[in-house]
């Protein structure tokens, strides 16, 4: 499943969740299991990290 992502999603080092999907201003992060995406956060880019 790690392959067949799309857009612009980036994994993230030293950081939980493992990527992040921009989607213009926003950020959501979230991580792979199995065959799942789970979707912890979608918040504006200044705040996604905190």
């Amino acid at each position: 499943m790690q392959d067949d992502l799309q857009g612009d999603v980036k994994r993230l080092t030293n950081f939980t969740p493992e990527y992040r999907l921009r989607v213009g201003d926003y950020r959501v992060l979230f991580e792979l299991e199995e065959q799942n995406i789970i979707v912890y956060r979608v918040k504006h880019r200044s705040k996604a990290y905190e």
